[in-house]
């Protein structure tokens, strides 16, 4: 990817804000704009920090222990090392870069930056001269370019073997947890398979294993939105349902993805809730193009949801990115307009009275409506498993 050239789009829009200086915390920002991607952070007491001044010259400040990754990682003008304890470690370099560009106003991301952080820097400037940057960044990271376009059709492959490889492994009498162990199995070798396709010249920083929670749930459970894979059996005749939102990830991409599967049998009861949830989410999909306003979608998926006599359950999509939310949302109140490029994670959901139910795919806004990053069946013969 061009960090450069994200670099070079922040200096244009610091400029326009009379920026002397911009300073970033978030992993997520830090990666977009310069590659990195280190194992360390706030709540190791080791906080890494991005800065780029007016002039364009771009430094990180990281722990010593990271200072080789983020030198063969990144092509930023200057990394400063600091060591635990010693020279008040990262206040230092940072205290320096306040002091010599204290002529204009200080952008922060301000919602993301750790409180620790938020005192030293007030410490030394004043809090009239700091603004919030991170709603600019957030622009700049709602149109994705082709490299991010790829990593995101990788990210839907993977999350596509995830779903395939708990289907091969869900049966009665399974533990939940032997489930998400076969998803994240299936889902590593596929990353893995792709990274050494796709991305030799990036070794050896591809990271293909899965390791996160999985939001996993079966029978009376489902009502529970984000009940972790546990020790619960599944039954025949119960759905389970595998939400892959924060777990499924490709090259710190995180795709939307969620699918009801039936345990032997399809469940009439939980078969009804999925689908309205299913016709929610065709209303919202009809709605997204190019021109469209976010809210818009939002408003056709809840009509489905509340004609059919449930609660709207949650907002009808959110962006996806290297971050798991992103903005814009499709939800209540976002004005924002629809362009190509972005990516979104699009749901639809009912809540009954011993079930719930959700379907969610990842989608790239294109010219003519948009692109399925996840394209799987929503047939619900082909959702039954253990049989």
């Amino acid at each position: 990817m061009d960090f450069s050239k994200r670099r070079i789009k922040l200096c244009r829009i610091m400029e326009e804000r009379k920026d002397s200086l911009v300073i970033i915390t978030d992993p997520a920002y830090i990666h977009y704009l310069t590659g990195y991607h280190g194992a360390l952070g706030i709540e190791w007491g080791r906080p890494e920090l991005f800065l780029m001044t007016g002039d364009g010259e771009s430094t990180l400040i990281t722990p010593l222990m990271e200072e080789e990754m983020a030198l063969k990682q990144t092509s930023v003008d200057k990394v400063i090392a600091w060591t635990d304890g010693l020279d008040d470690e990262w206040r230092r370099p940072l205290g320096d870069l306040l002091k010599k560009h204290d002529s204009g106003n200080v952008g922060i991301d301000y919602p993301k930056m750790p409180r620790v952080i938020w005192d030293f820097i007030t410490g030394r400037t004043g809090r009239d001269k700091i603004t919030d940057i991170s709603p600019d960044i957030d622009r700049m990271r709602m149109i994705k370019d082709e490299d991010e376009i790829q990593i995101a059709r990788h990210a839907g492959e993977v999350a596509v073997a995830m779903l395939e490889g708990a289907m091969n492994r869900a049966e009665p009498g399974v533990f939940e947890y032997e489930v998400a162990l076969a998803a994240m199995e299936t889902g590593t070798k596929r990353a893995a398979s792709l990274m050494e396709q796709f991305y030799p010249e990036e070794e050896p920083f591809n990271y293909p294993v899965i390791s996160n929670q999985q939001i996993m749930a079966t029978a009376g459970l489902t009502t529970m939105c984000h009940h972790r894979n546990g020790m619960t059996r599944l039954e025949y005749g119960e759905p389970l349902f595998i939400c892959h939102c924060g777990t499924a990830q490709f090259k710190r991409f995180y795709p939307g993805f969620d699918r009801i599967l039936f345990i032997g049998e399809i469940n009439d009861e939980a078969r009804k809730l999925l689908e309205t949830a299913e016709k929610a989410q065709a209303a919202a999909l009809d709605e997204v193009k190019p021109g469209a306003v976010a809210e818009d979608v939002y408003h056709a998926y809840a009509e489905v949801i509340q004609s059919a006599g449930y609660p709207i359950p949650f907002r009808a999509g959110r962006s996806i990115g290297f971050s798991v939310n992103e903005a814009p949302q499709l939800a209540y109140g976002d004005k924002t307009i629809l362009e190509t490029g972005m990516t979104f994670a699009v749901d639809g959901g009912a809540d009954g009275k011993n079930y719930r139910a959700q379907v969610g795919d990842s989608i790239l806004v294109t010219e003519n409506g948009f692109e399925f990053l996840t394209p799987f069946t929503k047939e619900h013969s082909s959702l039954v498993v253990g049989r």
